[in-house]
């Protein structure tokens, strides 16, 4: 007779425990059982009041996201944060933007401007490039240095969200290649099952088969997922990294493209597709070269133990031979790829000239010329990637050749061991399993088969492990050229903000390079002042002379002092303004200037009127977010009352209100768009303002009416312009590119030969500082008109002068004669011509 189990059930269990907790709250005195009720109940309105508290708080915070979102704004932490608002799906999401730390720069600098000399970047001379030029992309020191320095930004700390998924990912990837062995195993059993026509175990052998095939295939999304996770992850943090590093207070984005010359023109090429290439390449790293390591080092010991000291031997002899020979034979990928994304950027940056510059070409008809340059460059990329393919046609065959035939064919030989030789596989010394008396004995074939098929299986995912590691190779090479793009990329940011320059060891450096800078710049000063400062233009490479403009500036500009900078056509008007703003280095003397930007400090008015994405409200409050107007107190009405000032009160109806978002520079017109400049000035009110050509297409009252709004506001107004009819708006006038003193025209008739022997430097133009109205001024017009009249004076000699000059270059001579040659006929036919 069976026992009945006297097992609790469940249901049992939880009953029992339910009524001892109510017997023991029943046995408790009344005091307590109401203080647990108390409590009971003041734990249960807490919790809901927390929970509202909770959802109401997500549902405003959802709301200030949609409307910051609206309108193009965000919100600054204390700590220099900034949290903005994403479209995420059909809400927002918020993203905390912490800024890079200025220690962290100065941590990193050592590793991009001054690296170790092992590393062959350096090339013993700071000033040049970092990497030099000599130095090929490719595996070796120099790529081990480039990536952990760039692995130093992507992965700051071990605590950091990127070291999270990689530990996610590692355990992920080693639990891939236990679920390997389990299915190589499993494998085995079930071909044995099947040979030895075991029906009910071949059955649960497929349905094992099934259920950890259904695990392994969501470890494998797993993985795949990590490592998108991480490539992410990897490119976020170094694009945040580089974007401090290039937009700041320092002007590194003007200054890299315009005083450097290290990357050239393309910078667009290094962060946007340069820097996702190298994060993709990196993330695959992980997964491509320590799981194949994994594998190798797990089937080997496998392989051992089935195999011998003597297959073992022989795999490692494999791996080693076809390895060093296919490093020996791969072309030069790391070098190829970086030639590859350099003209990939010359061909993107001629498509983004045509963009910005379409009017103008349309204008001048210059489609079929653009088209020319446009189809040269791709000529020029397709024909070097064309290169690159068949290399890696003639590479591919000779790897998929040993990795994929090569390999199976030695594979073979090597699991044939145990079959022919037992006593040299290591077969021999393996005890047989015991089975039960009544369990029959397995067949020898049945069990000679299993071990075939587990050993031919731990070899094809041995083969596919050292398949993977010889293609990492190839993506190796492919991911040091990427490296050395960025490396190159953080490099020159790096030299740029720190303004490293100094010239190489035992070298003077050239005049006026970015190595020979010693003027002096004075923020904070009530003004504008220049002493003894020449204008020099720098070269397009730090390492080339710049080229002196004018003799060096001396003036002082106080508030108030409203001037007009005048001159020619490149006599060096706007170059003032590159000197002042600080783009442009002050090389010699000094230059004084208000300390901000914008409110109680000094703005600058380009030529073309540049218009931000984003809102109406951003365009009037540039370079203002909504945050800034909001700390200071402003709001729509003010931003109304500025936009009649500048006579665009009519904007907000017309195209929408304050949150509109246009392509403003399609939008407006060329006046609106220079109303909007001034718009900007009468928003910000600083006390100096430098205009540049700032009016050239608004009608001339409305120009009065700007730049009197501007001065009864107390801005300090400073012109750029040929024309002389601003002088009305001003109190002095500098001017430009006067010539000097010319001395009388008899002296230079005379020839003196000794003096055309000697090499003097050509005089630089010189500049005069006058106030604008003096009886100085009017002395000053009056003489320049009486030396106009002399020279108009003069124009029949000089029109005499000239035909006898062209009728002395007209005669030739005839060598050893001394007549002198004829005109041919058809000049005399024309002669007789103009003489009819």
């Amino acid at each position: 007779m069976a026992v009945q189990s006297t097992l609790p059930k469940p249901q049992d269990s939880l009953r029992s425990a339910i009524l001892r907790l109510l017997r023991t709250f029943t046995r408790q005195s009344k005091r307590a059982r109401l203080v647990a009720t108390v409590a009971l109940t003041l734990a249960i309105i807490s919790s809901g009041w927390a929970g509202h508290r909770l959802l109401k708080r997500r549902s405003e915070d959802k709301a200030q996201g949609r409307r910051l979102l609206r309108r193009n704004s965000g919100l600054r932490g204390k700590d220099g944060s900034r949290t903005i608002f994403v479209p995420y799906r059909n809400s927002t999401a918020k993203v905390v933007i912490y800024p890079t730390k200025p220690t962290s720069f100065d941590a990193h600098r050592r590793l991009f401007l001054n690296p170790p000399r092992a590393a062959g970047l350096s090339d013993s001379q700071p000033a040049l490039q970092v990497p030099p030029p000599n130095t090929k992309p490719g595996l070796n020191i120099a790529f081990l240095h480039q990536f952990l320095s760039l692995l130093s930004i992507m992965i700051p700390h071990w605590n950091s969200k990127e070291s999270g998924l990689l530990l996610s990912q590692g355990v992920f990837l080693l639990l891939r290649t236990y679920l390997s062995l389990v299915v190589t195993r499993l494998d085995g059993e079930i071909v044995r099952d099947l040979v030895a026509g075991n029906g009910r175990a071949f059955l649960w052998g497929v349905a094992k088969w099934c259920g950890i095939g259904g695990f392994a295939s969501y470890t494998n999304a797993a993985i795949k997922f990590l490592q998108s996770k991480v490539s992410i992850a990897f490119r976020t943090r170094l694009t945040r990294y580089i974007h401090d590093l290039y937009l700041n207070d320092n002007l590194n984005y003007y200054k890299v493209l315009n005083l450097d010359g290290g990357i050239g023109q393309g910078v667009d090429q290094y962060i946007c597709n340069d820097l996702t290439l190298f994060t993709n390449s990196a993330a695959s790293l992980y997964s491509s070269i320590g799981k194949p390591l994994v594998d190798l080092c797990v089937f080997n010991y496998q392989l051992f133990r089935s195999l011998g000291p003597l297959g073992c031997t022989g795999l490692l002899a494999n791996y080693i031979i076809t390895a060093t020979a296919l490093r020996r034979l791969s072309p030069p990928f790391g070098k190829l790829k970086a030639v590859e994304a350099r003209r990939e950027g010359d061909f993107r940056l001629l498509h983004s000239k045509l963009i910005t510059n379409a009017e103008e070409v349309a204008f001048y008809g210059g489609a079929d010329i653009e088209k020319v340059f446009l189809d040269a460059s791709f000529k020029d990329l397709t024909t070097w990637m064309e290169g690159i393919y068949r290399l890696k046609i003639r590479y591919n065959v000779l790897e998929d050749f040993v990795v994929k035939y090569s390999w199976s064919a030695f594979g073979y030989l090597i699991t044939s061991l145990p079959v022919f030789l037992p006593d040299w596989s290591g077969q021999a010394n393996i005890p047989e399993p015991a089975f039960p008396s009544s369990a029959p004995s397995p067949n020898p074939q049945h069990t000679r088969m299993q071990s075939f098929i587990t050993n031919k299986r731990l070899m094809l995912s041995l083969a596919d492990a050292g398949s993977r590691m010889m293609y990492s190779l190839k993506d190796l090479s492919e991911l040091a050229g990427h490296t050395s793009r960025v490396y190159s990329l953080i490099s020159t940011l790096h030299r740029v903000h720190a303004n490293a320059y100094a010239p190489p060891r035992h070298t003077s450096p050239e005049q006026f390079s970015l190595s020979d800078v010693h003027g002096t710049v004075q923020k904070g000063y009530d003004g504008i002042r220049l002493e003894n400062c020449p204008l020099i233009a720098p070269a397009s490479l730090h390492q080339l002379p710049g080229s002196p403009l004018t003799d060096p500036l001396t003036f002082t500009l106080p508030a108030g002092a409203h001037t007009l900078i005048s001159g020619p056509n490149g006599s060096g008007k706007s170059s003032i303004a590159r000197v002042v703003a600080g783009l442009w280095p002050t090389y010699r003397g000094l230059v004084s200037r208000p300390r901000r930007i914008g409110a109680d400090g000094i703005m600058f008015l380009p030529q073309r009127p540049y218009l931000s994405i984003g809102t109406l409200r951003d365009q009037v409050i540039y370079p203002h977010s909504e945050i800034d107007m909001r700390e200071s107190g402003r709001g729509d009405r003010d931003l109304m009352r500025v936009l009649e000032a500048v006579r665009l009160g009519y904007l907000p109806d017309r195209e929408g209100g304050w949150d509109a978002r246009r392509e403003w520079k399609d939008v407006l017109s060329g006046g609106e768009k220079q109303r909007m400049a001034f718009a900007r000035l009468v928003y910000h009110e600083p006390r100096f303002a430098v205009i540049d050509e700032g009016t050239s297409a608004v009608s001339s009252d409305v120009e009065g009416l700007l730049y009197e709004t501007c001065k009864e506001r107390g801005v300090t107004v400073v012109v750029i312009s040929t024309r002389i009819g601003f002088k009305r708006y001003c109190d002095w006038n500098l001017t430009l590119g006067l010539e000097g003193d010319e001395g009388d025209d008899d002296d230079k008739d005379e020839y003196d030969s000794e003096a055309e022997e000697e090499e003097e430097e050509p005089l630089l133009p010189a500049w005069s500082f006058d106030r604008i109205g003096t009886a100085e001024e009017r002395v000053g017009v009056e003489r320049e008109v009486q030396a106009l009249r002399e020279k108009l004076g003069r124009v029949e000699e000089w029109r005499r002068r000239r035909e006898e000059i062209e009728r002395e270059l007209s005669r030739v001579w005839v060598a050893g004669e001394e007549q002198e040659l004829p005109p041919p006929g058809y000049l005399k036919e024309e002669g007789v011509r103009e003489g009819g």
